[in-house]
């Protein structure tokens, strides 16, 4: 969870019938000694903004299972072969508390063109019995885009890793306010306008599903890696909070699910 494609698939989930009873995160790893950190270089999850996690549990009123991120990229092939080193044995671990815990039957999977991401996952949850959801996947990320943001969703920027993407200008942006840099970008260079290709990465401060919207006070911009080109940054969060949604948002939410799931 997070992300504009995890909140995305789940607003799918739940207009396909389905119902969303618990999330799940998976953060690094907090070795003694060691300082945590925001950005794990992960072929499989999203880390940047973990540290804000917690309030999606409070926003959807749901219960948040979290696990760590012991293991690395060991098993990289095409097919996946479990190996108690890979990250991928993390998702294991954290899906079956999950199942255990909650009786889960299937798991929302916000991948779009991943087939790296995808076989790991499906491995995860055929050991599981259990169902992936992944009703983005292959979409047409042009389209895709414009739906996440006519869908009410609101996801800034929180990390951007791209030729053409300036950490100054762009982190904290709104997918509202960059979809046309971004359409430019794909244009002139061939970036992703989803993201895709790792070239950033977003954080949901509201969409339908939530309850309660979350408000950034504060935060700051840390520079990962400081290339000429293509410089890799990501924003920090100093200080977040929850509100209510007020009732006009709330009204705008119904109509939303109306005309988009219950009107043929």
């Amino acid at each position: 969870i997070g992300g504009k494609d995890s909140c995305y698939n789940m607003m799918q989930c739940v207009a396909a019938g389905h119902q969303i009873v618990a999330l799940a995160n998976l953060r690094p790893s907090e070795n003694t000694g060691m300082k945590a950190t925001d950005e794990l270089d992960s072929y499989m999850y999203q880390t940047v903004g973990h540290h804000a996690i917690d309030l999606y549990a409070d926003a959807m009123d749901l219960p948040l299972y979290r696990g760590f991120i012991k293991g690395t990229s060991v098993n990289t092939g095409r097919v996946y072969t479990a190996c108690q080193e890979d990250e991928v044995e993390d998702l294991y671990q954290l899906m079956k508390l999950v199942k255990d815990k909650e009786g889960v039957e299937g798991v929302s999977v916000g991948a779009i063109l991943s087939d790296y991401q995808r076989v790991r996952v499906e491995d995860v949850c055929r050991r599981l019995n259990l169902q992936a959801l992944a009703y983005l996947w292959h979409w047409n990320q042009e389209t895709l885009l414009k739906e996440i943001i006519s869908s009410n969703i609101q996801a800034i920027i929180i990390k951007v890793a791209a030729f053409g993407l300036d950490p100054d200008k762009h982190l904290g942006k709104t997918l509202g306010e960059m979809e046309p840099i971004l359409l430019e970008l794909s244009e002139k260079y061939g970036v992703h306008v989803c993201g895709e290709g790792g070239e950033y990465e977003t954080f949901t401060l509201d969409c339908p599903l939530f309850k309660k919207k979350i408000v950034v006070d504060s935060a700051k911009v840390v520079v990962h890696s400081a290339d000429a080109f293509a410089p890799v940054a990501y924003l920090h969060f100093l200080k977040l909070h929850l509100e209510n949604k007020a009732s006009r948002d709330c009204y705008r939410t119904l109509l939303y699910w109306y005309f988009s799931f219950h009107v043929s």
